[in-house]
């Protein structure tokens, strides 16, 4: 019980600080030290995490490693921005893209769930760029398009297979792909459906676009001029396993390359496209993880609410919603609550799959409501909007979410 006050307290110090307007990175980075200080970790608790996780795990999921990557890959997303901006090709982008999906609504929707094909730590900021540009050109909020950005973008990690957490539900439960995907797209359906009545049918003007054959291929056209830098980093990512981040460092020198960008106006666009506090919000949330993995409070959490017997249907949402509120994590939630939940989900009759969509769907609602979530805090800071505001419009498609983890529970 302790533990989950500790949490509870520097997830509100979190809050606090921003409501008083301190930087998003240095509000993460002192609410870590709190539940560090709170949580007793040492600093050679820490470090001795820290090793253990280089001598356990393999690279790509060790702290340092996810710092560096995630840093440098959100500093060369922003210098990339500004070097499309320098070129003049985001702006063409905007009216291309009004073009290509029939309305603005298409296009704000489009583009974050194209992106969000390609899963990737941090790759809500392979969109951002795009649907800012667009949304600020039509009028619509920053709020609002943050939120419209993080929800759809994040459509596809309940069914899309190269997210790593549906493989592994495969191998915990026995099952094939198709019988996972056929109960989990109820909680897509449904969070789709709720993202369109809550984030869409308001706050963004509607205009009807006349178009003919040849406007439509010359967006398309501009449309691949700007999205190739993009499409890039993906297909070098899906087919050689390449690390966004250098994938999008080898996108910028072509871009650059390509755009004839003088040398003196590539070295400003690196200076300017580095972000302090973006930086401070990446080590900040990594470490807040850290100290939960030294202290060992995910267990603590989850072995009390298995000590108050919580009734099995409540346990199975609230259990993984808990824990990947705390953690913002997907797949190490998965892992830490699925083995616990196995009771309710494998019984004498088989696999009760609708079961695990329920637990699917309350890890999702804990995953998008909370600023430890490393997608949910960038999107806050680059588009320049108000943490609060932006999960008070995200309320309502996750509660559709919900909905849709009960109706899989109750009726598949």
């Amino acid at each position: 019980m302790y533990e989950l006050i500790v949490m509870g307290v520097a997830l509100g110090l979190f809050v606090v600080l921003l409501r008083l307007k301190l930087k998003i990175g240095l509000s993460m980075i002192l609410a870590a030290c709190v539940l560090e200080l709170l949580l007793g970790v040492s600093p050679f608790g820490l470090w001795g995490e820290f090793a253990q996780e280089w001598r356990d795990k393999p690279l790509s999921q060790t702290t340092g490693y996810l710092f560096v990557t995630l840093a440098a890959m959100l500093t060369f997303v922003n210098i990339l921005g500004l070097a499309m901006k320098e070129t003049g090709v985001s702006g063409k982008l905007t009216e291309a893209l009004l073009v290509l999906f029939k309305s603005r609504r298409g296009a704000m929707v489009g583009i974050p769930m194209l992106m969000g094909l390609l899963p990737t730590p941090g790759g809500i900021m392979l969109s951002a760029p795009m649907v800012r540009d667009l949304a600020d050109s039509i009028g619509v909020t920053r709020s609002r398009s943050a939120a419209i950005n993080f929800f759809f973008r994040h459509q596809w990690e309940m069914v899309w297979p190269l997210f790593p957490s549906i493989p592994l539900i495969q191998g915990m439960l026995g099952i094939s792909a198709i019988a996972l995907i056929k109960h989990n797209i109820v909680i897509s359906i449904c969070g789709i459906t709720g993202g369109i009545i809550f984030l869409l049918l308001s706050g963004i003007p509607p205009k009807k676009e006349q178009q003919d054959k040849a406007k439509w291929l010359h967006s398309l056209h501009v449309f691949i001029q700007a999205f190739w830098p993009i499409g890039l980093v993906a297909g070098l990512h899906a087919a050689l396993n390449i690390n966004p981040a250098i994938g999008i460092l080898i996108s910028i020198t072509l871009f650059m390359l390509v755009y004839r960008i003088p040398l003196t106006r590539c070295g400003h666009l690196c200076r300017q496209g580095f972000e302090i506090d973006l930086i401070l919000l990446i080590l900040g949330a990594l470490l807040f993880k850290l100290n939960l993995q030294a202290a060992d409070s995910i267990s603590a959490v989850v072995q009390f609410f298995a000590d108050i017997h919580m009734p099995g249907m409540i346990l199975l949402f609230v259990l993984p919603m808990l824990v990947a509120a705390l953690t913002g994590l997907t797949m190490p939630t998965v892992a830490i609550t699925f083995p616990l939940l196995m009771p309710y989900i494998v019984t004498g009759a088989g696999v009760d799959i609708g079961m695990q969509t329920l637990a699917f769907s309350g890890l999702l609602c804990g995953l998008y409501l909370t600023p430890v979530h490393l997608c949910l805090s960038l999107s806050a800071s680059y588009f320049e909007a108000p943490l609060g505001r932006i999960i008070l419009l995200l309320i309502g498609p996750i509660a559709c979410i919900a909905v849709g983890g009960i109706l899989a529970a109750k009726l598949l």
